[in-house]
């Protein structure tokens, strides 16, 4: 299946890959999902939402801390160089991506929809102009109208970045390849997207999730693995 998948790539005019958690936490970076009770046993579902950064800004802000600051020794594994390769190479058109480390941008590529936001730049709550990163860690306010600042993510309440959203949509709809890569398909919108696909869609994940139906290969393996074996078909 893995020779079939990579003569689809070598065959296909336009190939998109779309990232979830799965991705990430083989940097080392905890999913946010995950009920590992990473984070003072709190859900994080519940601090990373409109109603946190309205009602218990410190809280908030405590939680966005500790993930930027996780970041620091964080680096792009094997997968996100192999993907940023590819993309140089004409083999990939786009990254779609739950992800708001900015890992596939750290690895190299230049064409990436950050669906859910990132973590990494800063803006104001109320007149969303930019700040830098050390602003936010430093609870400063904002220099232009002293508001609290915040990470570009899309917090839980908040409605996706049409322009990300859009990109990946289209490129999903005109693909001839979609890859669905470390995603447990869980998160809507963004599971809806490989509904979208009509080229051949390929789901690679360590775990095989049941739901995860209407593929037509699945290869099971962490996003690093896969990915290797399927560069060396390339």
């Amino acid at each position: 299946m893995m020779e079939t998948v990579a003569s689809w790539m070598k065959e296909s005019t336009s190939t998109v890959v779309l990232t979830g958690a799965g991705m990430s936490t083989e940097s080392g970076i905890p999913d946010f999902r995950s009920k590992s009770g990473w984070w003072k046993s709190i859900d994080p579902r519940t601090v990373a939402s409109v109603e946190s950064l309205t009602d218990d800004y410190a809280l908030f802000r405590e939680f966005y801390q500790l993930r930027i600051e996780a970041l620091h020794d964080i680096e792009p594994h094997v997968g996100h160089r192999i993907l940023a390769r590819w993309e140089q190479k004409g083999y990939v058109q786009l990254i779609a991506t739950q992800n708001v480390d900015q890992l596939h941008q750290l690895a190299g590529s230049k064409n990436v929809a950050e669906l859910h936001g990132n973590i990494v730049t800063i803006r104001c709550t109320s007149c969303n102009k930019p700040h830098s990163k050390e602003h936010f860690l430093n609870n400063a306010v904002c220099t232009y109208c002293t508001n609290h600042l915040r990470p570009n993510v899309v917090l839980f309440g908040e409605t996706l970045p049409q322009d990300a959203w859009n990109r990946a949509l289209n490129a999903i709809q005109h693909a001839d390849v979609v890859l669905v890569i470390g995603t447990s398909l869980e998160v809507y919108p963004v599971n809806q997207l490989p509904m979208m696909a009509r080229g051949k869609l390929v789901y690679i994940n360590l775990e095989l999730e049941t739901h995860a139906t209407g593929f037509d290969a699945v290869l099971q393996g962490s996003a690093g693995e896969i990915l290797t074996q399927l560069d060396a078909y390339l």
